[in-house]
């Protein structure tokens, strides 16, 4: 999906950008006007670019790569050109990708201002750049030589996993690079979505540990309890159990799941709602909130925080609503 705006033809046009090898849609794709989310629009596998130089061939990886596990699979290699190299390495790189609002004044040649101009531009760099010496891989190749070989490296030990948040995302790749000197480097790069392991949320590990895996947290005179297993995979539904005694003053309720984001443009977002008789939560209710397919998981790493919340609410008129919450993990 192509996504592109105009700001007039009296505004610059924007760009965003990403590192190597998450380059490939660099441009204007990644920018928009105040208050869109350009983001919202590219999945993580488009980011990457397969290569550059006299070198084609591919990284194929096993099978599914998760936080904490080994990643094995093969390279391979063919130079379609000389290669003369100072050193090649296999590499695994994580990127960080956010969304950030921008703005700058114009003036006239008085020095007064004339107009500001705001807009939403992409911004990412890359937060692991772990390189391996095993394999050995050939820093001088002939043009028609070939290279293949098996690899075995350890997985981001406790994180982030492959997420997109809406308004940022972390994003994986295994690339080969072949350092040139007085040059642009070659390499090979290949998507890898990485999935957090539920065993590192329920080790209470991080911020996404905790409360979050409980089945039951009391919290502002009730208890928010969860009956189906946590951390809940995506696309799966979580049972809740409200037993909340002094729910009262308010004819409308109801339960819901929430995401929170530390991301510079990001938003709180309600994943699912369901709607509740107040009476009800305070002899206790039982509910189901559905978590869509592509939700992100719970993690903090890179400086990102992805959780989520469980919130009772009652509104109540003419006076604040009522609520509690409390956290629950998602894989």
């Amino acid at each position: 999906m192509s996504v592109s705006f105009d700001f007039g033809s009296s505004f610059h046009a924007r760009s965003g950008t990403a590192p190597e090898p998450f380059d490939a849609i660099n441009g204007t794709r990644l920018a928009g006007p105040e208050g869109s989310h350009p983001l919202h629009a590219v999945s993580p596998e488009e980011l990457v670019r397969p290569g550059r130089g006299p070198i084609s061939g591919e990284i194929v990886v096993d099978g599914p790569a998760r936080v904490g596990d080994m990643i094995a699979g093969v390279i391979r290699l063919s130079a379609t050109d000389r290669v003369d190299a100072r050193g090649a390495v296999l590499r695994l790189v994580g990127l960080r990708l956010d969304e950030v609002r921008r703005s700058t004044s114009h003036e006239d040649a008085d020095g007064h201002s004339t107009r500001t101009e705001s807009w939403v531009e992409v911004d990412g760099s890359l937060f692991a750049k772990d390189a391996f010496t095993e394999p050995a891989i050939p820093p001088a190749m002939s043009l028609g030589q070939a290279f293949e070989t098996r690899f075995a490296i350890p997985a981001p030990r406790l994180g982030p996993p492959t997420a997109h948040l809406g308004e940022a995302i972390v994003a994986w790749a295994l690339e080969v690079r072949w350092d040139i000197a007085m040059g642009d480097d070659h390499f090979v790069a290949a998507y890898l979505p990485v999935a957090q392991h539920p065993d590192l949320i329920r080790a209470g590990v991080g911020k996404q540990g905790g409360m979050s895996v409980l089945d039951a947290v009391a919290v502002g005179g009730g208890v928010i309890g969860v009956t189906t297993p946590l951390p809940a995979p995506a696309g799966s539904e979580i049972a809740v159990n409200v037993h909340w005694p002094s729910a009262s003053g308010g004819s409308v309720g109801r339960v819901e799941l929430q995401r929170r984001t530390n991301a510079p443009n990001g938003v709180t977002g309600v994943i699912a709602s369901v709607p509740v008789d107040p009476k009800a939560l305070q002899g206790g209710i039982d509910i189901r909130l559905a978590v869509p397919d592509g939700t992100a998981p719970s993690f903090d790493g890179a400086g990102l925080e992805s959780a989520y919340v469980i919130r009772v609410l009652v509104d109540r008129r003419f006076r604040p609503d009522a609520a509690i919450e409390r956290p629950v993990a998602i894989v």
